[in-house]
């Protein structure tokens, strides 16, 4: 069997036609989508992206792997110490090297290792490919020839395993000009209103409404370079702009995907197959007042879409869906498991593989537990149609320590009910213990990296920033904001 596992950078589920987006952003993953398995509830373990694939690759949340953040000590794996062999247990027990005990060929193509100098990410492949060299600036039109090539060379061999990342749905927005137009007479998803970006307007934060760029409006660079992205959200058509824009870059991706499956098909290898599309996290457009970003540990940010193919495995579920509750690394596990292979007792990951067969409606997961540490210092609990965030560190958006979600009812996150459901905050609070409890148990370490985080002053992307953004907002007429900020942070002026 072959795995082609796509790695779609930023990649919202709801955007998606199979997910029931009203635009046409996804013709070719609506069309794998319709011969596999769909699943609607699976998140990332660990935001954003550097946390999330090593936790992949790894088969365990941040906790265990000591890596929840884009810089300082907890973005590089917790050192193994004088236990470490002439190998490492990082190389010794990743999924793409299990995956080679079972006499798999190994490759990627993806510029994710450079990025983020994640070494980690390169355990157990036998080939690795940097294409162009733009580390995640790359768009479709230049990644998907270089994997068109590598399937001229090897599509045709059995048992291989090929990681590719798209990353074209991620900030700044560079997808062709004529796909946004493409979309511009397509309505703007109904949640968004006038009233809700005055509302964010008002607000603060890195890429809210006032700083779509970050701490601040935006420079003339971006404006010059990437004339599709929004730097404000000064009205509606600038919200067009960012809706268009990361639609525009879905359907690039989606475009990519057409001739990689176009290219299985001339090799006459597509029946044999199987095809894994996700993300590394979801992206937040509008929700919580972040604009075209992945800050939070919340719905949008962790939610991931999950579609597998699998030839002779999931035949019988085609264009089928599932509410089961999974991490991403839980399909990677069933690709180990399928093939031949089993979960190791080190890995926090519970096969999928009963899910793709249809054989159960569970894996046993009754809640999950999903953490942010680049951009804020937040933990989520996603159960039953809720989701708490417990924030340690809000990223400067002036979050509540709880919040708690509907995500049924309120699906865009509009709506805190820990105020009025204390019950919810309770469970909630209950299971990040519980699960807090298990985590520590099992650590080869006995430090929670998160209050490494912490202790260095904060995430990577918020830390040395308040000063200047303080400023900011008093020359905004936002100075009340700026007080609330000093009294929360008072440590960090």
């Amino acid at each position: 069997m072959r795995i082609l596992y796509v790695d779609i950078d930023s990649l919202r589920p709801d955007h998606l036609g199979c997910y029931g987006y009203h635009r046409q952003t996804s013709p070719n993953i609506d069309r794998v989508a319709s011969q596999g398995l769909r699943f609607n509830n699976c998140y990332a373990t660990d935001v954003p992206c550097l946390p999330s694939r090593t936790a992949i690759y790894q088969c365990r949340h941040g906790i265990h792997t000591g890596v929840i953040n884009h810089g300082g000590v907890a973005s590089d794996p917790f050192h193994e110490g004088q236990s470490r062999g002439f190998s490492s247990a990082l190389a010794r027990n990743s999924m793409p090297m299990q995956l080679r005990k079972q006499g798999y060929y190994t490759a990627q193509i993806s510029p994710f290792g450079e990025r983020h100098s994640a070494l980690q990410f390169f355990c157990g492949f036998n080939e690795i490919h940097n294409p162009v060299g733009k580390g995640g600036n790359e768009s479709a039109e230049e990644v998907a020839p270089c994997i068109e090539q590598w399937l001229e060379r090897k599509g045709a061999d059995d048992n291989w395993y090929l990681h590719v990342n798209l990353w074209d749905p991620h900030t700044p927005y560079r997808a062709p000009a004529e796909l946004i137009d493409s979309l511009k007479d397509d309505p703007l998803p109904t949640w968004y209103s006038e009233e809700i970006r005055q509302q964010h307007w008002a607000g603060l934060g890195p890429h809210s409404a006032q700083e779509v760029c970050g701490f601040h409006e935006g420079s003339g660079w971006m404006k010059d370079n990437f004339p599709a992205q929004p730097t404000q959200i000064d009205s509606m058509a600038a919200a067009r702009a960012m809706f268009d824009g990361y639609d525009a870059g879905v359907k690039w991706a989606d475009e990519a995907l057409g001739r990689i499956v176009a290219k299985l098909q001339e090799l006459g290898v597509y029946e044999d197959t199987a095809i894994i599309i996700t993300t590394d996290h979801g992206e937040n457009l509008g929700e919580l007042n972040i604009y075209g970003d992945h800050q939070t540990a919340d719905e949008f940010t962790c939610h991931q879409p999950m579609i597998v193919r699998w030839p002779g495995v999931t035949d019988a579920q085609a264009g089928q869906t599932t509410d089961a509750l999974i991490h991403h690394f839980d399909v990677a596990a069933a690709a180990v498991t399928i093939s031949g292979g089993e979960c190791l007792d080190s890995w926090d990951a519970i096969s999928a593989e009963p899910l793709l067969k249809g054989t159960a409606d569970t894996i046993g997961r009754d809640y999950l537990v999903c953490s942010q540490g680049a951009w804020s210092c937040q933990r989520m609990v996603r159960w039953d149609d809720y989701v708490m965030v417990r924030s340690y560190h809000d990223g400067y958006h002036l979050f509540p320590d709880v919040m708690v979600f509907d995500i049924k009812n309120d699906p865009h996150e509009q709506h805190d009910l820990a105020p009025e459901r204390p019950d919810l905050v309770g469970i909630g609070l209950r299971q990040l213990d519980d699960w807090m409890g298990t985590m520590m148990r099992t650590a080869t370490h006995p430090q929670d990296p998160m209050w490494i985080v912490m202790n260095e002053g904060g995430p990577l992307h918020t830390r040395g920033q308040l000063p200047s953004y303080v400023e900011r907002l008093r020359a905004t007429d936002r100075g009340h904001l700026a007080d609330q900020l000093i009294a929360k942070h008072s440590t960090e002026m």
